[in-house]
């Protein structure tokens, strides 16, 4: 009979059979701890069921490659051979003395600086204003967000086009003399860059300043009115102190993807015209996989990994600090 039973039950409850044939060999205590520990062991395999693939998935797919990397640094490995010649910190040397390195640098920080500002200062006003009574607003929230469901890539390819091809096409037609390929010129492409950005992502970060927004006590305002307090008393007072935790969610997520950016420079410029919006992404997969340098490009992965890292530990401690002040 038991051996019919485990035949005919699927395995996850031979565990509670197991349970039913100890109750008749064992003492009840000794089954009521043995019943206790079999549902904690059912209750991890559950939770370490959900959580192993996706663990093993961080661990191979990020883990792994960025000790690899980090190994990597130290040789002098072009990708091919077997051989990995030790250096040493010389790539790490060689770093200071590349003006290529330097100039992808350059751009990436200026890159970030203006993106991390505009794309805060416009999120917030949007919000703000598609927080109000204002007609059509579910219309121009969903228009304003469905950039950013694009692909980087493709945003990159409309903007091309766009720069070289629509608004050239609609100067020429009202007989205005603009040059707007922005896209052409090294005086120029920050801000193209910028404003496609711009475009693909205020909308996100709006949304999360909506949510933020939304979370406000009413009764705030309205005691602030009763106080005599005016529009932009209320603003500064009451809407920007209680933003502050959405803003460190903001400011961290545009800085760290500033400093990665890669993909909209793939299908707009490819680090052009000549290197001048060469990221340090986009230099780190020139120099590794097309100039056949992978223990050089590692030793700048490595670099641009702790540089992250700084980066948002430093901005986590001011903004909570900030947080706390306000």
């Amino acid at each position: 009979m038991i051996k019919a039973a485990f035949l005919t039950k699927p395995p996850f409850f031979n565990i509670f059979l197991i349970y039913d044939i100890c109750m008749i060999c064992v003492p009840i205590c000794e089954v009521e701890n043995l019943k206790t520990r079999l549902y904690k062991f059912w209750n991890q395999f559950q939770y370490m069921s959900l959580v192993l693939p996706g663990l093993l998935v961080f661990t191979l797919g990020l883990v792994v490659p960025m000790f690899l990397a980090l190994g990597y640094s130290f040789t002098s490995w072009n990708g091919m051979t077997v051989e990995k010649p030790f250096v040493g910190l010389d790539n790490y040397v060689n770093m200071f003395g590349d003006r290529l390195a330097g100039s992808a640098w350059w751009f990436t920080l200026r890159f970030t600086f203006w993106n991390t500002i505009i794309q805060n200062v416009f999120a917030i006003l949007l919000a703000v204003a598609l927080d109000s009574a204002i007609k059509g607003k579910k219309f121009f929230r969903t228009v304003i967000f469905v950039p950013c469901l694009i692909s980087a890539v493709i945003v990159g390819f409309v903007w091309l086009k766009l720069y070289g091809n629509v608004l050239p096409a609609l100067m020429s037609a009202f007989g205005l003399k603009i040059n707007v390929m922005l896209f052409g010129r090294g005086e120029t492409v920050l801000t193209g860059m910028l404003i496609a950005n711009n475009w693909q992502w205020i909308g996100y970060w709006m949304l999360i300043y909506l949510a933020a927004l939304q979370s406000i006590p009413g009764d705030l305002y309205e005691a602030a009115k009763v106080d005599g307090a005016g529009a932009f008393q209320r603003f500064t007072k009451i809407t920007l102190p209680m933003l502050a935790p959405a803003m460190t969610i903001c400011i961290i997520g545009i800085t760290i993807g500033s400093l990665r950016v890669y993909d909209l420079l793939v299908s707009s410029t490819s680090g052009g015209p000549g290197r001048a919006s060469t990221s340090i992404v986009y230099y780190i997969y020139n120099t590794a996989i097309s100039g056949r340098q992978y223990g050089y490009g590692s030793a700048l992965s490595i670099t641009l990994i702790i540089a992250l890292l700084a980066v948002a530990v430093f901005q986590v401690r001011i903004l909570k600090k900030r947080e706390v002040q306000m």
